[in-house]
């Protein structure tokens, strides 16, 4: 007869202790693969495919931050990466600025960069139509380089752009870095040139461009002007630049400081282009790449003309008719701007540059436009009665007829945002208001500009005027 063996059953409290400890040890093994799963996304390689640059702003908070880094893919979880600052107890150590962060940077190094600031970079922004004078002044004024520039290169040989850097870098290589960008943009830009242009050489492209990029400040303007100077140079007109007198004067100073006159504009330099037929000898000026672009493929046109249209563009002429019209009409903004200022003279307003000029001056020295307009009254000194200034300078607003010669050229200059802001800043580089190139082309005295066409011959030479030309 068997025997059978009848185990003992297990109390209530024994099975509730061994099902607590199972639990426990299953959420303890599920909390550490949680952990480790997270600690691996952490830790791991991140999403961003290239470096890129991200910019912090001051006073950003934690989430901002996080949302930032992750729309702009540089991390996976935005939640994520604000649970590990706050863990690791860097919620009030992150800093604002500028980071460069490599490809495939994990969320680990992204904090870490943000705490120590290892990956802050700096940007410096040269704008367009910058001499290389003025580039290297501002490479050396940059207290995070550090060296010497060893000479100022060559004009137009620098290519204006925001440059990014790390703290420490040598100011020569930036320099050296800004040559070879526009060295690389060349190789890229001109095989792509228009055909028939009436460039041979790179050098020439950036000689033009360099005052295309001078003369206008509006975007899109740049390739109607490289047009109009593209025509003068094939039909052997002269250029008639304002910038290339100024240039021809100071140099890589950049500015003149003051109203061109008559005397500078018939100044013998080798860059004035009133007197030259041609291109300069050099580029006056560092272009960008959109004044190349525009001179390699100007527009499609026959304008051959410009002036300012008030608005801070230009009107476009193809003929001097057409011109003399659009001159007419810019006189006409500037005699309303003479009655404002006037009013606001009366006023006591302070005056402006135009009313700083005194009838002791000498004529020589005065603006060009002053002296050319037959009959034109003395700007009243500051201490006239408010009366007779109005009085004076509604005469010389309502001037009209023999006072006013025909202009048949004008290449006024749209002003930029100053330089000290680049983008642009495109920039202090260009005068802050519209000016007025003077009169004088090849359809008006062939013989000083170059060959004339047959339409050309027999023409009486027009006389002609030199316009003020404000302040750089």
């Amino acid at each position: 007869m068997s025997t059978v063996r009848i185990r003992p059953r297990r109390s209530l409290l024994g099975r509730t202790v061994l099902s607590l400890a199972s639990g426990a040890i299953l959420c303890l093994l599920m909390g550490a693969g949680l952990f480790a799963y997270i600690h691996h996304l952490y830790a791991s390689a991140g999403p961003l495919a290239k470096p890129k640059l991200v910019s912090v702003e001051r006073g950003s908070g934690i989430r901002s931050i996080a949302e930032q880094l992750e729309s702009q893919g540089v991390i996976r979880d935005a939640q994520l990466f604000m649970a590990a600052v706050l863990v690791t107890n860097n919620a009030a150590k992150l800093k604002a600025g500028d980071y460069r962060f490599p490809a495939a940077v994990s969320m680990r190094e992204v904090l870490d960069d943000l705490v120590t600031g290892k990956a802050l970079v700096y940007k410096l922004t040269i704008p367009e139509g910058w001499t290389s004078r003025q580039v290297v002044e501002r490479v050396r004024a940059h207290e995070a380089l550090a060296g010497e520039i060893t000479s100022v290169p060559a004009e137009g040989t620098l290519l204006p752009e925001t440059y990014i850097f790390e703290r420490g870098k040598d100011r020569q290589a930036i320099i050296d870095e800004m040559a070879n960008a526009q060295k690389r943009l060349l190789d890229e830009l001109w095989p792509t040139r228009a055909d028939g242009l009436p460039i041979k050489t790179r050098e020439e492209a950036i000689t033009l461009a360099s005052i295309v990029e001078k003369e206008t400040g509006v975007a899109s303007e740049r390739r109607q002007v490289a047009a109009v100077f593209i025509n003068r140079l094939v039909k052997g007109m002269r250029l008639q630049s304002d910038p290339t007198i100024i240039y021809g004067l100071v140099g890589g100073a950049g500015s003149l400081g003051r109203p061109l006159t008559r005397k500078d504009i018939e100044s013998k330099t080798d860059y004035n282009t009133y007197v030259i037929n041609g291109l300069p000898p050099t580029p006056i000026a560092n272009p960008g790449r959109a004044a190349i672009e525009a001179v390699l493929n100007p527009a499609q046109s026959s304008d051959l003309y410009f002036v300012a249209d008030g608005t801070g563009g230009h009107a476009f002429a193809p003929s001097l008719k057409a011109h003399q019209e659009n001159v007419r009409k810019w006189r006409q903004v500037e005699r309303e701007r003479r009655k404002q200022q006037a009013v606001a003279l009366a006023a006591g307003q302070q005056a402006g540059p135009d009313d700083a000029d005194s009838e002791e001056a000498d004529p020589a020295d005065q603006p060009a436009e002053e002296n050319a307009a037959a009959g034109a009254a003395p700007q009243q000194p500051a201490s006239t009665p408010a009366s007779a200034a109005v009085k004076a300078a509604a005469a010389v607003a309502e001037e009209t007829g023999a006072g006013e010669p025909p202009v048949p050229t004008g290449r006024p200059a749209a002003g930029r945002p100053g330089a000290q802001n680049p983008s642009a800043d495109k920039t202090a580089d260009k005068p802050a208001s519209v000016k007025a190139a003077r009169a004088e082309d090849a359809e008006a005295s062939p013989a000083a500009n170059g060959p004339a066409s047959p339409n050309e011959l027999g023409r009486v030479p027009i006389p002609v005027a030199k316009p003020r030309i404000p302040r750089q």
